[in-house]
């Protein structure tokens, strides 16, 4: 199987564990703390995971000028990728301070943000080796 395959199958199925977690078993109120804890930053832990696979799937093979910023060919390339990923969390994050949203600043997002995003660096950068090896 392609990264570009394993990289659909993540966003695919990393989607609607997210949205199973936010619309289905957080309003149910089925956990007592830290399962509460851990729901509450779940999606925030996935949803950046699945950036650099994101990427991979939606820009490869592309040419036009975000594909160029966001095409992932190397490992440099993926550190990019991860660090204007992690920016983006951020400033979400903290636009959720603007009350008009109707959303809540939490640094517990940033921090597992943060922790999912360097695990997904460290994943993503194992399989582009074994698939550029193979490749090759």
């Amino acid at each position: 199987m392609q990264l570009k395959q394993i990289s659909k199958h993540l966003i695919i199925s990393g989607t609607l564990i997210i949205w199973i977690i936010k619309y289905m078993l957080r309003p149910l109120d089925l956990f007592d703390e830290p399962g509460r804890f851990l729901m509450g930053v779940a999606p925030n832990l996935l949803g950046s995971f699945l950036i650099p696979f994101g990427a991979y799937w939606f820009f490869s093979g592309k040419n036009f000028l975000i594909a160029r910023i966001f095409k992932i060919q190397s490992a440099y390339d993926l550190r990019i990728v991860c660090v204007l990923g992690f920016g983006m969390l951020v400033v979400n994050e903290y636009l959720q301070l603007i009350s008009i949203f109707g959303r809540t600043f939490d640094y517990y997002d940033i921090l597992f943000s943060s922790i999912g995003l360097l695990s997904a660096y460290f994943v993503f950068n194992k399989l582009q080796q074994k698939y550029m090896t193979q490749a090759a």
